[in-house]
């Protein structure tokens, strides 16, 4: 098939401007000096001084990107927080210009980057339907033709009617992505948006995005962090990685790639990890492991007792009543196994000191061998302190852990259970 998106050494710089302490606060006096003295030196022929460029920096979010993608492909695009993907998909929608390099687009695009894309909030979701049809190039009568198929999917026809800067995020999200779906783009481009909606939609939206790809040969790309909807829907995966391709390839093997770290832990730096959200009144420092006898360990053997040591600080002392830390055990696809809660075991804690360590006791490990990603947290409801996502990983092998030398089969699932069997 011929290639529908070509990217050739594609780049995007922004400029980004830093404050320097001393100038926090400019008087209007000083800035009407400043442009005076400037406008001076221009008519004068003068260079304005270098120092004015001093707290300025050029940054590029995206660097010598190339692919190509053919029609009918479905293409995930996945990497940490900051590695370029929004910028990219911006770009492949016309919504920005690339500052190097070149893309090629053959047919309509529809986008759905964020809640509300492409929506007017005065217009109800009758005229946004319409409008989002005319800006795709389709007739009247096209979009006449595909009306109630979009308003069944959405499920929002009670609110048809309605302005849609009345509509819940979720409302937003069904109906936008029931839109790009239906009225017939040659390429449809989603991002993270999909994870707004419930369960039930966003398993919706993956069998439709299936469909207008497997039997209208439409393209879809696809960017999300649940590695297990992008190993279920696309052909091939992309992987950037600080504004830069780093690995092109199956979904398997990529996002293998993607979530197996290339450092140990004792390396990770917390101070600028891109997956990271919170307030930092408690913040995690590092991320450890020991055995029962606190050795530390690297390595896990199933069946053992482990203990995963959280070192935090407080930032300021204060009594945090109440507290919640969870530690979440994530398989190579991004799937939840399981997650370890204080408040879920009923222990409190109270009156933290300003530095120390949080263990997580876990009296018998018992993940079949693999390599496994932990997210850590802590907060109240409502209140995230500190959340970072990849911020360990724990490798496990087998040590034998039914004691009868026999080890189930690779796809014997990712959790083994003690258990016996008897006649009756």
């Amino acid at each position: 098939m011929s290639n529908v998106i070509t990217v050739e050494n594609l780049g995007k710089k922004y400029l980004l401007k830093h404050r320097s302490r001393q100038d926090s606060y400019v008087a209007l006096r000083d800035v009407m000096s400043e442009g005076a003295k400037n406008m001076g030196r221009r008519l004068l022929g003068r260079a304005v001084p270098a120092g004015s460029r001093a707290d300025q920096e050029d940054f590029w979010a995206l660097r010598g990107v190339s692919f190509e993608v053919k029609q009918g492909d479905r293409v995930g695009i996945i990497g940490r927080n900051g590695a370029g993907k929004s910028t990219l998909l911006k770009i492949l929608s016309r919504i920005t210009e690339p500052s190097t390099g070149s893309v090629r687009i053959r047919g309509r695009v529809a986008s759905l980057l964020e809640v509300g894309t492409g929506f007017h909030p005065e217009l109800t979701g009758r005229e946004n339907i319409f409008l989002n049809g005319a800006i795709l190039g389709m007739a009247r009568a096209e979009i006449r033709k595909k009306f109630d198929e979009i308003v069944d999917f959405a499920e929002v026809e009670k609110f048809l009617d309605t302005p849609v800067k009345r509509f819940s995020s979720g409302m937003y999200v069904r109906l936008a992505f029931a839109v790009a779906a239906h009225l017939e783009p040659e390429i449809l481009i989603v991002d993270e948006v999909l994870a707004v909606g419930d369960a039930q939609f966003q398993k919706k939206c993956m069998c439709k995005m299936e469909d207008v790809s497997a039997k209208e040969g439409r393209t879809i790309l696809f960017v999300s962090h649940n590695m297990g909807a992008v190993k279920n829907l696309c052909e091939r995966v992309v992987l950037l990685n600080r504004g830069a391709v780093e690995a092109i390839g199956s979904p398997a093997d990529i996002i293998q790639k993607y979530m197996t770290p290339e450092i140990s832990t004792s390396e990770l730096s917390f101070e600028n990890a891109f997956d990271r959200t919170g307030d930092k009144s408690v913040s995690f420092t590092s991320v450890s492991y020991v055995d029962e006898h606190m050795r530390p360990v690297q390595v896990a053997c199933t069946g053992m007792a482990i203990g995963i040591v959280l070192d935090y600080e407080v930032a300021a002392h204060a009594n945090y009543s109440g507290l919640s830390f969870e530690v979440g055990f994530y398989n190579l696809s991004g799937e939840l196994i399981f997650l370890c809660g204080n408040s879920f075991s009923g222990q409190a804690f109270d009156n933290l000191p300003v530095k120390g360590k949080m263990y997580c006791w876990i009296p018998s490990i018992s993940l079949a061998p693999g390599l496994y990603s932990l997210n850590i947290y802590c907060g109240y409801p409502g209140q995230t302190m500190d959340w970072i996502q990849n911020a360990s990983h724990l490798r496990v092998i087998d040590a034998d852990f039914f004691e009868t030398g026999k080890t189930p089969p690779n796809n014997a699932g990712m959790v083994w259970v003690p258990h016996h069997w008897e006649v009756g």
